[in-house]
């Protein structure tokens, strides 16, 4: 069944030879040599505040410049969201991308009369994290205990409802071969056309 994927780069540098863009490239090419449909949204590419308020939150209308983003996380029934990992997180472009587009309305909803848990907007969503490091992935994973990413999982997607959220995970990239960049390169186009 053809799916409709939404791939967000969250890499802040525009520069088109970032590996996280040659992967998120290389998903979308499988996914829709598969036949899926996707959507991209480059964050390098847009121009937004950042939220500085719990009312301008709750309460504020979403920047001209993300609506088509947010229309589209509504859109999609798997989002990838591809980054590097910056202070051991996601960089604070995308954390600001996360916090005006998974707004109540979008992503979930306060319960009418004050108590009980927020409604999940987002639910039969699935999505895919993809994240670049400096470190071994599994020092990431096993030290760190991927932190970052939990956060993310755990407090945005999760909460929105999306899942599951799997991730993947490319280490050492810096010093990455040729032959190991397109080893990640082909597995990216992989997933992409498998949706996952």
């Amino acid at each position: 069944m053809p799916r409709r994927i939404l791939i967000v780069v969250g890499h802040p540098d525009p520069s088109p030879h970032r590996l996280c863009r040659s992967l998120a490239k290389a998903y979308a090419e499988g996914a829709e040599l598969a036949g899926h449909v996707v959507r991209r949204v480059d964050l390098a590419a847009l121009d937004f505040p950042m939220l500085r308020t719990v009312q301008e939150f709750e309460h504020g209308a979403i920047p001209e410049s993300l609506k088509d983003a947010a229309e589209a996380i509504v859109w999609a029934e798997h989002i990838v969201f591809v980054f590097p990992l910056w202070l051991g997180t996601v960089p604070a472009l995308l954390k600001a991308f996360l916090e005006q587009v998974m707004r109540p309305g979008t992503a979930f909803t306060y319960p009418d009369k004050g108590g009980g848990l927020p409604r999940k907007l987002l639910r039969g969503r699935s999505a895919r994290v993809v994240v670049t490091m400096g470190m071994p992935s599994v020092v990431y994973r096993l030290w760190f205990l991927g932190h970052g990413i939990a956060a993310m999982r755990r407090s945005i997607l999760y909460f929105a409802g999306i899942s599951p959220v799997r991730e993947t995970l490319f280490g050492m990239v810096a010093g990455a071969s040729d032959t190991t960049r397109t080893k990640w390169i082909k597995q990216m186009r992989k997933l992409g056309g498998l949706a996952l």
